[in-house]
This record gives C-alpha cells, structure tokens and sequence, in this order.
C-alpha cells in the first residue's frame, strides 16, 4: 500500500488511544451489569463487560480473544463504530447522567496489544475439511464470512477487483477514524488463518459466476453496492467533480488529491461529512455541505455533525444545485436554489431565490446504485428493490448455494452490521455442508 507520509500529520487519531494506566482506571468503572445492554446494542454481541473485565485484571490477551470470537473486525469496529449509539448509548451511566464507559477505547487498547504481540486467531476447529467456499468482495461481510469458515476448518478464497481488501474499511473510513494501515495488518490476522485472497478479480458476467459455481461448494455474497449517484445537472461531468467515496479511498491509499480553495460537498450523510472533513484537512479554506433538506432530516448523525462544525465546515441547508459553472481554468460556481418541503417531502424550488455557490471543486455523497449486472448474473437469487433478498438469521438466498451480507443485503449500514452479516452467514455455511457431508458420507463427496 503507498500512502504520502504526511497523511498521518494531518489525519491524527479522533480518539486518541489510552495509556495503560488511563485504561484501566476506566476499566473498573464497568459495574459489570447482569444484563449488559451494552452487549445487546452491539450487532455482534461482543460481551463487553468479559473483555473490559480482563483489561482491568492486565489480561488483555484474553479481552482480545473475547472480542474476536464474537468479531474479527474488532479493531475496525473500535475505531469506526457509531458507539454514541450503539453500545455506548446504551450504557447504564447515561441512566444517571454519568459518561458512559468508553467501550470503544478500550477494545481498541486490547487490540491494538494483540497486534503489538503479534497475536493470531484461534482456530476453532483443528479438522481440515475439502469443502470450498467462495466470497465474493473483499469487505467486511466477506472477511467475516471467510474467518468464520475457516476457523471451522472450510475452504475460504475471497475474491477481489481492487489491490488490497477490506472494502470500504481500508478505502471508504475517513483516515481519523480508521488508518488504512490499521485495516492492512487486521487482514493480515484473517491471512494468516489460511484464507486465499485472489486480487484484481472482478466477477461481473454469468460466464465468470458460472466458473465460480463449478469450483467451489458455496457462494458468499459481499459485493457492498455499485457506482455512486451522478448529480445528474449541467456541468456534472466536469474533472472537478469527484465521488466522495473516491475522494476518501484516493489519500488514504495513494497520493492525496488537490484540493481547491472552495469546495462544495453535496449530501448530508456520514460520507459526506467524512469527506468534507478530509478536504478542510487536506488545505480548503472554505468548506460547505449543501443539503436539500433540514438539519433534523440529515442522515449523517448528530455527533458527525458537530465534529463536522469544529473542523469548519459549513452546512447550507434546503438548498439544491441546478448548474455547474466552468471555464478552461475549472469550476467558477455552483448555480443552486432554495427549496420548500411540501406535503409528503415534496421539495420545490423557492421563485427567485437562485444563487451561486463559488467553488472550484465539487464533491459528491448521494449514495450508491446496487451491483445489478453480477446480481443478475446470479441465477436463482431474488432481488428486492436492488437488493439481495435473504433468510436474515443464516443469509441464505433464494438459491440454496449461495449466501449473501453487508450493504448489497442491507443497503449500507455500518462496518458491525456488515461484519454480523458475514459471521452469520458463515455458521449457517458450515453447518449446512456439514448436515451434507454426514448425509453423503463424507466431506469429500460435498457438492451443495
């Protein structure tokens, strides 16, 4: 992986990690409460007062591995998770008005020991079994999937179009919250467990799925979603309009893009802030997110909206762009209107209030369009509204061979959704081929 090396100065840590000692002073503040709602919150169930437990007992081996038995992305999840609501909003401090415990640090402080130790993943398992399983993309449903088995003795081989894996974790996170390096060597971990990685693959035709289905015994869908959404005004197609998701992955994996004096982010969501931060990071002076809606009806959450005010970006509410301005030396402006929100949030334009935004670089977050081709490619799986219809408790599809998590399932949520995703549909992977393998009379004889 290249990566400038000013990255890190300008991408220091949103949450700085804990010294030992501040660790587990926070540690022994966990009541450790019977019903841990900070375990229910949590898409994995990582049994959170276990694992601060052992930190506060200088076990962190052990907090570790309680933590990767539930999640094998723990470290990801610890650095990119909203906790605010999940497993921190749920602590029972906030019941008495106290700050909740930091969960969030403290799983980082046990994984980023574990690394430091050169840890490795348990195998769960020590038969080595010929089935063979195939996971389609490199995020983190896949990577979960792909453990899972494995540590249950499968065949794992991911597949990947891009050069390095893990999805949106090592292109999409903001750097703040998740180094791509830090992605890189947890992979490393899933590696090492015997998984295959096959990079610059990309499954898109019923010839490339076809071969897939002869080679191997079950299929996992991680596919994440598509192409981002084009603004679909005069003007869009200029240079200096980038995809937000490509603006993200182009610094924290190569070299950094240009930014210009004024930059423009249109959407409101997560990504959008993510990316408006990283421009004002990377040189903007002036940064603006225009948002056709309200503040209350953003998607992004509400801290991401307050982080994103004190790194100075703006936000210009109810407005929508409608004309790109350009000449030979760039981007002059963004032509847009203030809109009125109707019944039913039906948005028009406000008579006369047209105005310009000057900027010299636009970047856009209105979400993505699902991976249609490879989905159709796929026979026999249902598709609802662009998505992979599954049985949610196994991800099974339609199709008995395949399996299916992450966004192309759930539209884009987060990194533990994902992850949740693919550790299910690896338990139900396993224990479908080993009902088959114990009906056929042996795992050779498997072919579901």
């Amino acid at each position: 992986m290249r990566q400038d090396p000013s990255i890190a100065e300008k991408f220091q840590d949103l949450h700085p990690p804990f010294a030992p000692q501040a660790a587990r002073v926070e540690a022994d503040r966990c009541l450790n409460c019977f019903d841990a709602p900070c375990t229910a919150a949590c898409p994995t169930h990582i049994d959170v007062p276990r694992f601060i437990g052992k930190i506060a007992r200088d076990n962190l081996r052990g907090s570790a591995l309680t933590i990767l038995d539930a999640n094998v992305l723990g470290e990801s999840c610890s650095r990119a998770c909203p906790v605010e609501v999940l497993c921190e909003g749920a602590c029972v401090f906030h019941r008495c008005n106290q700050q909740p415990i930091q969960i969030a640090r403290l799983q980082r402080f046990a994984m980023d020991a574990f690394h430091a130790s050169g840890g490795t993943l348990p195998r769960r398992s020590a038969v080595e079994r010929a089935e063979k399983i195939a996971c389609i993309g490199a995020g983190p449903a896949s990577l979960a999937c792909a453990a899972e088995l494995r540590q249950r003795g499968f065949q794992a081989t991911i597949f990947e179009r891009r050069p390095l894996p893990g999805g949106l974790n090592t292109y999409g996170v903001a750097e703040y919250k998740l180094p791509a390096r830090a992605s890189v060597e947890e992979i490393e971990l899933i590696r090492k467990l015997g998984v295959e990685f096959r990079h610059g693959v990309e499954i898109a035709t019923e010839a490339d799925v076809a071969a897939l289905e002869r080679e191997f015994d079950a299929l996992f869908l991680g596919v994440g979603l598509g192409p981002a959404h084009r603004l679909g005004i005069p003007g869009d197609d200029h240079r200096d309009v980038i995809d937000a998701l490509e603006f993200i992955a182009q610094y924290k994996t190569d070299t950094p893009p240009q930014v210009a004096e004024s930059v423009a982010v249109i959407g409101a969501g997560n990504t959008a802030i993510d990316a408006a931060n990283a421009a004002r990071r990377l040189g903007a002076a002036n940064v603006a997110i225009l948002y056709r809606r309200t503040q209350r009806q953003m998607p992004a959450f509400s801290f991401e909206y307050e982080h994103a005010k004190q790194e100075g970006v703006r936000f210009l509410w109810r407005v929508m762009p409608v004309r790109i301005h350009a000449d030979e030396g760039g981007i002059r402006s963004l032509e847009c209107v203030q809109v009125q929100i109707g019944e039913g949030g039906a948005l028009s334009p406000v008579p006369g209030s047209t105005f310009h935004f000057d900027c010299g670089q636009i970047i856009c977050a209105i979400g993505q369009s699902p991976l249609l081709q490879l989905l159709s490619a796929v026979r026999g799986v249902e598709l609802r509204h662009g998505r992979v219809a599954v049985d949610r408790p196994t991800g099974r599809t339609a199709n008995p061979k395949y399996y299916a998590g992450g966004d192309c399932v759930n539209g884009g949520r987060e990194v533990v959704d994902a992850v949740a995703d693919g550790k299910r549909s690896g338990i139900a992977i396993a224990e479908h081929l080993e009902r088959a393998a114990q009906g056929a009379g042996s795992p050779e004889a498997v072919h579901a």
